[in-house]
């Protein structure tokens, strides 16, 4: 019991916003690939020297955590990594960091940690994002793989033993083909239509400018050929058609639907961002580009993960007080086309709405797991700052074993965002008031 008869002063929760993030140029695995011989962590440190260089209003010394994902936590993606990146962007060594591993949604839950952090007060700044090099951590629990769980891992026996999950739910090919099965409408043709339009929209992205500002140059050094630096993603295909998709292989299952063409590939790259409390983004004029609303993880049937982002999003909404017909914008992960149709058939919305992954998606830039979180807001950021009209979008992905994340923003530049503020600013003043009144 306290003896000095002082109370502690009492809790609001602070708004938090996305500052904003960067990624590297998004890599084919393999020893083709732009990345082959180049470090996981080397490509983190990259993205939090340029937030760094970008923001300079912000004092290395202010950044409170840095909290870095990676699915495959060993060799240079290891020895948690968010402190590691910390020491060698040359971040103070006052300067915490720690690892995630949520799998596919590895920074999107370093960014919804560290933003409770935030919004408790413990954090006013932080650097938050995910790196996978899946050339140097071979990944079969992705798309195209065969071991179920990657290199060096060791799943319980129980798993099979127990029939805890069907030994088909540790490839996540076989999940989508799997989600073809409960959902026949979702056809070949149109996966293959989705995977197109995701080139084209990719492609009509990088000609307007709107993928390229949040790129971090990446120079590379392989044997023979010398240095190259990186500036643009390395796995778009540009001009695909569907004529070109359907005559892919169904590596899963024989007369199946999912292809190489129709999903997202192996890739190597990483991401990050600052997010910072609405007060303290205010103190050191670092820019708002959105403010976060709600998020929520959901757990599914591993055996058709590719449906987690529909619970989750429903339960992002429901703790928002918001509907479907309120979010504008859409950043969905493509893991896989027939997932992204899945989510659009459940909420009633079409193939080719404009509002969904308005610059293409994963199965156009690619996906290197622990990584796309970020990659999903560094979008859904520009367009909020491209279309005043927009409030509220959301980025949201399925995650391998079962699961589903959805985070909701809302846009800065959105002409009832200060109306908003107000509103809450009078609602912390009213409570604080009323703490103190009690207290007396």
């Amino acid at each position: 019991m306290s003896q000095t008869g002082n109370s502690a002063k009492p809790r609001t929760v602070r708004d938090v916003v996305f500052v904003d993030g960067v990624r590297t140029p998004f890599g084919k695995a393999g020893d083709k690939g732009i990345y082959a011989g180049t470090r996981a962590d080397d490509l983190v440190v990259k993205c939090i020297r340029e937030l760094m260089r970008r923001n300079p209003g912000l004092p290395a010394e202010r950044v409170d955590e840095v909290a870095i994902a990676a699915t495959t936590q060993t060799g240079d993606q290891g020895l948690t990594i968010g402190r590691t990146a910390a020491l060698l962007a040359g971040l103070p060594r006052s300067v915490p960091g720690f690892a995630i591993d949520r799998m596919c949604a590895g920074a999107m839950t370093a960014v919804t940690t560290t933003a409770s952090g935030i919004g408790f007060g413990a954090y006013d700044v932080v650097i938050a994002g995910g790196v996978e090099h899946m050339g140097n951590h071979p990944m079969g629990v992705e798309h195209m793989g065969n071991h179920p769980m990657g290199a060096g891992a060791d799943p319980n026996p129980r798993f099979m033993s127990e029939r805890i999950v069907d030994p088909a739910a540790l490839n996540m090919g076989n999940t989508a083909e799997n989600l073809h099965d409960r959902f026949p409408a979702i056809t070949k043709e149109r996966t293959d239509a989705y995977a197109a339009a995701s080139q084209a929209k990719l492609a009509a992205a990088y000609g307007k400018g709107q993928i390229q500002p949040d790129l971090v140059p990446v120079a590379t050094m392989k044997p023979g050929q010398g240095w190259s630096v990186n500036t643009v993603d390395e796995p778009p295909r540009p001009g695909t058609t569907v004529e070109d998709l359907a005559e892919l292989r169904t590596p899963f299952r024989a007369h199946g639907r999912v292809t190489a063409g129709n999903a997202a590939g192996l890739n190597d790259g990483a991401t990050a961002a600052v997010l910072a409390s609405a007060e303290a983004a205010g103190e050191l004029g670092l820019s708002v580009k959105m403010r976060l609303v709600s998020y929520a993880f959901a757990g599914v049937e591993p055996e058709v993960m590719g449906i987690g982002p529909v619970p989750a999003t429903e339960k992002a909404l429901k703790n928002a007080g918001l509907g479907i017909g309120d979010i504008d914008l859409f950043e969905i992960n493509e893991a896989f086309a027939v997932q992204v149709l899945s989510f659009l058939d459940h909420f009633g919305i079409a193939d080719d709405d404009p509002r969904v992954n308005r610059y293409g998606g994963a199965i156009a830039v690619g996906h290197p797991l622990a990584s796309s979180g970020v990659r999903l807001m560094n979008q859904l950021a520009r367009q909020f700052e491209e279309d005043p009209s927009v409030r509220y979008g959301i980025t949201t992905m399925c995650i391998g074993l079962g699961m589903g994340a959805t985070v909701i923003w809302e846009n800065p530049h959105h002409p009832d965002y200060n109306s908003y503020n107000s509103y809450n600013s009078e609602t912390e003043t009213a409570v604080e008031t009323e703490s103190k009144g009690a207290a007396a």
